[in-house]
């Protein structure tokens, strides 16, 4: 097979994809290994490939390609989730643009344009993964709206339903005025924003007396229905019973007395509004207060907002600040800094609501998956840190509000008929709930019963996807699920600790008695340079196709994991992609050198012998470093172990180490060696980059598919031989110092060069055959004193010293040589002197003061030999 001179990520990748997909190695069934399973976080339907799935899908590739190299029966399920939210704004959006309102369609109609628009734009962000070199199971796609996913969902709403889990509730919930949708508190963003606070001036009525109220709101005045005091401030206590006006729309409401009202803060009266604030309806119902609703549901006003009907509440804002002042109401403003809520999806800022909506009770789900996180240690989240948050969340948990007043979603199977509050049932199906109906009410027929018209929060589907993956809810006890349940990692951002990791920790536990995965792996967000989240309002995050096709997917793939600390963010720069190319090219190039030897029935000279030796050392001790790694998720430190290994000890040591003379062959057995060696690499390296190193491998021997890299097996670890690893770590100082002093002086490498040593702890003369062929050296002896007109260098006690006769300017070398004394004393001095100070000396953590004694010794033992070099070269 010709090896092309340039490695082409372009053409190799989609060869060797199609080459897996063709033989079916991403695919899995239930056998007789052990399973090793991952379930994607499903992206959203409306999504396309950005950084942040780059790097969350790139580390789950690594981790399933490693399981299938160490045997197991590796399962990664792919799919999509529905997205109520933003899927329907799309849907809505484009239905717009050809003229058409979702309010003059039937839901009917509308969902045939959603799962249109689905069939044509969803998706496209799985094959857009598959560019990434993911080796997902595409056979089990799941999608949240499937017909069997969209079963469970229901089935498990009835069951809680019928637990006495999940009711039917008017509450004050977050509403988003663009979405037209309630929100789970999860997914209210709490920012500080600089806002304004308006003292407003209320008449107490029959009298001539006022009082002032601080707001930030003042639109929200004309739903005023109370205003309140402490009954502890004596400033207000004569206003007791009595009754204030609200201004413009001149309601007369009752002043009320309660504790809850802070006499700090503004005025130490506030205007109670019931329907636009969750305290204030608190007070309302204690109080037994009237609520005006001031709003219709997309944030403009309603009849009760008088002559500010229709206009946005943010408009009505300005305009009624205006006409306050106009009207003398207005006493006076000040910069006010406060936390507006605003929708996760949508960016609105979120209104308070009074609204019937479905709650699920989270105390008693909310046990068992706490102490499997903190007590048992079941589920464990890497980094450790977030178990705090976790906890914290867990702790203060609130009941969860599922139901969205969207159409796109799983419709919530309750059905209504009559107007009573009891007049509903909850069934998986129409005829069940027609049923249930007639035991309540025997004349009741098909036609009377209305399904309730919202759908469920979409976190509800996906609470159950490692469940509802393999059918685990319609069917408990199946062999899919007996076999892959629970699944071994997760890896996802910790911006959805609460609304997903949580809530399918919590759902396991419910449904099938355990853990849904045994580990949590969080990753950072991606940030550009300046640290700022990737976003494509900013225009800051990179095309990740394109970054693809300039750097090739592993160089982008290595890019992303060599900064990329489990939990940390990672500051994305595209010199990190061209590190990952450059790397590629790298391995490509040392596999054409390999390749392009040519071998001969020759002895294996000692160097080679010893070389591939140390190597297959080195490499048992970084395979034993990479394992550690991922035991504990390091994913970037095993990667940069890996790195490490070939870039240096292999391309920068071996190869220079067995490379043949020029234009000479190479012995067949350290030939082979090589390559055997060579193929370890691929392992390791092909969980990382798994098109390059299927592509290299497919060059060193003629394969079945059977022999394809990614089914091959991961090396297993061996008894390292630290010994000759720490020898050969001494040989390469030497080397190092030999090859300084050329540097320094000029001496070209083909100039051959004797050494000596002084030992006084040598390593013997096993390296000294690749001392020997890397330095160029024709001879190395032992020395009993120093060598006279040589120059010298210290390697740990050793001594070594080259004489190099009149290839150098002896005052020139005498003048540099004084120059490095004298820095080298003045920097002894100093150390000294921080080690002469006792304050320091028994202060300073142990650790610190070791480090500044090495530093004195180390100077001391340089200043020794300088004076030495000083001596050979006066007395040369």
């Amino acid at each position: 097979m010709e090896i092309p001179s340039k490695y082409e990520p372009n053409r190799v990748e989609q060869n060797w994809y199609d080459y897996w997909m063709k033989h079916d190695f991403f695919s899995s069934k239930p056998d007789e290994r052990e399973p090793y399973t991952i379930v994607i976080p499903p992206p959203n339907v409306t999504g396309i490939l950005h950084m942040g799935h780059m790097l969350n899908n790139t580390l789950q590739d690594v981790l399933i390609r490693r399981a299938r190299l160490l045997g197991k029966n590796a399962c990664w399920v792919p799919g999509m989730d529905h997205a109520s939210i933003a899927t329907e704004a799309k849907v809505v959006a484009k239905l717009k643009e050809e003229g058409i309102h979702k309010a003059d369609l039937s839901r009917e109609e509308f969902l045939k344009h959603a799962w249109d628009w689905t069939n044509e734009y969803g998706g496209v962000i799985l094959q857009q993964l598959k560019k990434l070199g993911c080796s997902c199971d595409w056979n089990r796609t799941k999608f949240t709206m499937d017909d069997d996913m969209s079963a469970s969902v229901i089935k498990v709403f009835v069951d809680l339903y019928n637990k006495g889990l999940i009711y039917r509730g008017y509450r004050m919930v977050n509403w988003d005025p663009e979405a037209k949708t309630t929100l789970s508190d999860e997914e209210v963003i709490y920012e500080e924003r600089q806002g304004t606070l308006y003292y407003l001036s209320y008449a107490i009525e029959g009298s001539d007396e006022k009082v002032t109220i601080a707001t930030t709101r003042p639109e929200t005045i004309l739903g005023d229905t109370a205003i309140c005091i402490n009954p502890n401030d004596e400033r207000y206590r004569h206003l007791k019973g009595k009754k204030a006006i609200v201004p413009i729309c001149d309601r007369v409401i009752p002043i009320i007395e309660d504790e809850y009202v802070d006499v700090e803060f503004g005025t130490g009266c506030l205007k109670v509004t019931p329907a636009h604030d969750e305290n204030d309806k608190n007070l309302g119902d204690k109080h037994n207060l009237e609520v005006v609703d001031i709003f219709n549901e997309d944030a403009t006003l309603n009849s009760f907002g008088m002559h500010y009907e229709g206009k946005d509440r943010f408009v009505v804002r300005k305009e009624i600040s205006k006409e306050l002042e106009e009207k003398g109401y207005l006493v006076k403003t000040e910069q006010h800094t406060n936390k507006v809520g605003t929708s996760e999806r949508t960016k609105a800022v979120i209104e308070p609501r009074l609204s019937d909506q479905w709650f699920l009770k989270m105390e008693k789900l909310a046990k068992p998956a706490l102490d499997g996180v903190m007590k048992t240690g079941d589920v464990k989240l890497y980094p450790q840190k977030f178990e705090n948050t976790y906890r914290h969340w867990m702790e203060n948990i609130r009941d969860w509000n599922i139901s969205r007043q969207l159409w796109w979603g799983q419709q919530i199977p309750a059905y209504y008929f009559g107007d009573g509050q009891d007049d509903f049932v909850v069934a998986e199906t129409q005829e069940d709930a027609l049923s249930l109906a007639q035991a309540k009410n025997p004349k009741i027929q098909k036609s009377d019963l209305r399904q309730d018209a919202d759908v469920l929060d979409t976190w509800f589907s996906s609470w159950l996807w490692p469940i509802s993956v393999f059918g685990g809810i319609l069917e408990p006890d199946n062999k899919e699920v007996n076999y892959y349940y629970p699944t071994s990692d997760l890896v996802t951002g910790p911006d959805i600790i609460f609304f997903w990791v949580a809530r399918m920790i919590m759902s396991g536990y419910e449904y099938r008695g355990e853990r849904p995965f045994e580990n949590v792996y969080f990753t950072g967000l991606v940030r550009d340079k300046q640290r700022r989240k990737m976003s494509k309002q900013l225009g800051n995050s990179p095309d990740a196709l394109k970054l693809m096709k300039d750097f090739g997917a592993d160089g982008v793939r290595v890019g992303l994991l060599l900064s990329s600390a489990a939990g940390n963010d990672l500051l994305f720069d595209e010199a990190l992609c061209q590190q990952g190319a450059n790397f590629a090219n790298k391995i490509w190039n040392a596999f054409r050198l390999v390749k392009g030897w040519e071998t001969a029935d020759l002895p294996q000279p000692e160097a080679a012998k010893i070389g591939v030796e140390w190597y297959t050392a080195k490499f048992d001790q970084t395979l034993v470093e990479i394992e550690d790694h991922f035991s504990k998720y390091r994913i970037s430190d095993a990667l940069m172990s890996t790195y490490k290994l070939v870039w240096d000890d292999f391309c920068s040591w071996l190869l220079e180490i067995v490379k043949p003379a020029y234009q000479q062959p190479i012995d067949q057995t350290t030939y082979d060696a090589v390559i055997h060696l060579f193929e370890e690499n691929l392992k390791l390296l092909h969980p990382f980059m798994p098109f390059l190193t299927e592509e290299v491998w497919q060059h060193t021997a003629e394969r079945t598919p059977e022999q394809a890299l990614m089914i091959s097996n991961w090396p297993k670890t061996q008894k390292v031989d630290t010994k000759l690893i720490a020898d050969f770590d001494f040989a390469a100082e030497v080397i190092s110092g030999i090859r300084t002093i050329r540097k320094e002086k000029n001496i070209p490498q083909k100039e051959a060069l004797e050494l000596s040593v002084l030992n006084s702890e040598g390593i013997g003369g096993k390296m000294d055959s690749i001392i020997s062929k890397l330095a160029n050296v024709s001879e190395i002896t032992t020395i009993a004193d120093s060598l006279d007109g040589a120059l010298s260098f210290r390697v740990k006690s050793n001594e070594y010293f080259i004489p190099i006769g009149g290839a150098i300017d002896v005052e020139e070398e005498i003048k540099k040589i004084n120059e490095e004394l004298k820095y080298t004393r003045g920097f002894l001095q100093s150390v000294q002197k921080k080690l002469g100070n006792e304050r320091f000396v028994n202060n300073a953590p142990e650790q610190v003061v070791a480090m500044e004694r090495k530093k004195a010794a180390d100077a001391e033992a340089k200043i020794e030999t300088l004076e030495k070099s000083l001596d050979s070269l006066g007395n040369s």
